[in-house]
């Protein structure tokens, strides 16, 4: 028995699950405030509008969220196929490169882009640095085939991390809201 056959995966039945369950949830989460905000002010509700991208406003970005964002969907939907998939076969080698890849762009993008707290870096990017370092730790496990590590380390990374940021973006004000329900 090789030691990448006994690593414990969730099923695929649980990765759906919870791919289904997050993004409504962080959705809701996402809009509470903005409501809750509103009614405490006497006001109505925010109003959201669901729509197709504005194309207006992502022609307007600047470029550094452009690949910011292009690179965290891809990274996205690469991490469900590596969590949905069998570990250790030949295409989670490869996937799991791009990933890797996708991620650090993803992170060091991250970096220069100063909304939050205009012209400074917000809270937001404690998570960049820990992606920052976690990444490369969780590579150098896989490669000393320390096989527990790097599953805690990559479920870390692409369900917290993931799940953390999908509730900053959806955030009434921040561009993906403008871009998709503003």
């Amino acid at each position: 028995m090789t030691l990448m056959s006994q690593i414990r995966t969730p099923s695929r039945k649980i990765t759906l699950i919870v791919a289904l369950t997050v993004g409504p949830l962080a959705l809701a989460a996402s809009l509470l405030p903005g409501i809750l905000a509103d009614r405490t002010a006497g006001a109505a509700p925010a109003a959201v509008h669901p729509h197709a991208p504005d194309l207006d406003l992502l022609a307007s970005t600047s470029p550094v969220i452009l690949v910011h964002l292009a690179f965290g969907l891809l990274a996205l939907m690469v991490g469900a196929i590596l969590m949905a998939g069998r570990k250790g076969a030949r295409m989670h080698r490869i996937l799991g490169w791009g990933w890797v890849l996708a991620v650090g762009i993803v992170a060091v993008t991250s970096l220069f882009i100063r909304v939050v707290n205009p012209g400074h870096f917000s809270f937001i990017h404690i998570l960049s640095g820990y992606v920052i370092i976690a990444l490369p730790l969780a590579v150098a496990a896989a490669r000393r085939h320390d096989v527990e590590r790097h599953r805690r380390y990559m479920t870390g990374l692409f369900y917290g991390g993931f799940a953390v940021n999908v509730l900053f973006v959806l955030l009434p004000g921040r561009f993906v809201w403008n871009l998709f329900l503003g």
